[in-house]
């Protein structure tokens, strides 16, 4: 504590990767779009199943199925801008999620890259999920990852250029694109707005309960605050547009949550 009542202290050697990311990011075109989307019937679902079942599927891995669907119905959104000014597209989406484990009694968010979800089934997202929170980091990626931040900020950061230098080799690393979560580590809703180094990136905000008219009949509905973020460079705002209603009907229509045959 300094004698004016400030304390100064160094600066967290392992913020230097998040500082490392959001300026390469901030370099970019993107657009934010705010949206809400009516997941009550997605959570009945997943609370039904749960009841029945002793098992609750993993809501983040809901989306990122939803996601992949969507994405495999618009190619288009998960396209790179390389350094030639060429286009480079993926047949596979693969999803990089911030999946919370615990790490010497800390709670950290831990990148995961879950490959190929638009080929997958919901309950192949939902294990794999599980298991990454339930697993420790690799004691190499930790080496790895603490050495990295140790070098000067201008070789870090060229991690961060991959999507324009190599779009396949930060597929490889990385995935095709972002999912993060600002609703996991608080409650009520609002919205994120965050920089990505992905051409297309959700960031999952909080769910709040408002009215809304279904059949005629006002009923109180759960309403997830979701940001779709997109490389303008890459996406004009119609393809971006048909991409998240595509999504919308995914999720509002609980793609994957399938009802026993007896309630069906």
């Amino acid at each position: 504590m300094n004698g004016d009542g400030s304390r100064t202290e160094p600066f967290p050697v392992g913020r230097r990767t998040v500082v490392d990311a959001m300026r390469m990011a901030g370099r970019r075109n993107d657009v934010h779009g705010l949206v809400e989307f009516d997941v009550t019937e997605a959570r009945r679902r997943i609370d039904d199943a749960a009841d029945a079942t002793g098992t609750r599927t993993s809501f983040t891995a809901f989306l990122v199925h939803c996601l992949g669907r969507a994405v495999r119905d618009h190619p288009n959104v998960q396209r790179y801008l390389d350094w030639r000014g060429r286009l480079v597209g993926f047949e596979d989406v693969d999803v990089m999620v911030v999946v919370e484990t615990t790490v010497d009694g800390e709670k950290l968010g831990v990148p995961r890259v879950l490959r190929r979800v638009n080929d997958r089934s919901l309950a192949s997202v939902h294990r794999e999920i599980r298991a990454a929170q339930r697993s420790r980091p690799s004691t190499g990626w930790s080496s790895l990852l603490s050495l990295s931040e140790r070098l000067p900020g201008v070789v870090r950061r060229q991690f961060y250029r991959l999507p324009r230098w190599s779009p396949r080799l930060w597929k490889r690393v990385a995935g095709t694109v972002g999912v993060t979560s600002v609703g996991m580590f608080g409650s009520g809703g609002g919205w994120g707005v965050t920089p990505t180094n992905y051409p297309l990136q959700l960031t999952v905000g909080g769910i709040s309960e408002k009215p809304r008219y279904v059949d005629g009949e006002l009923e109180p509905r759960e309403f997830l605050h979701l940001t779709v973020t997109v490389d303008h460079d890459v996406v004009d705002g119609a393809p971006a547009a048909r991409f998240v209603e595509r999504l919308r009907e995914l999720v509002e229509g609980a793609h994957g949550l399938e009802l026993p045959a007896d309630e069906s």
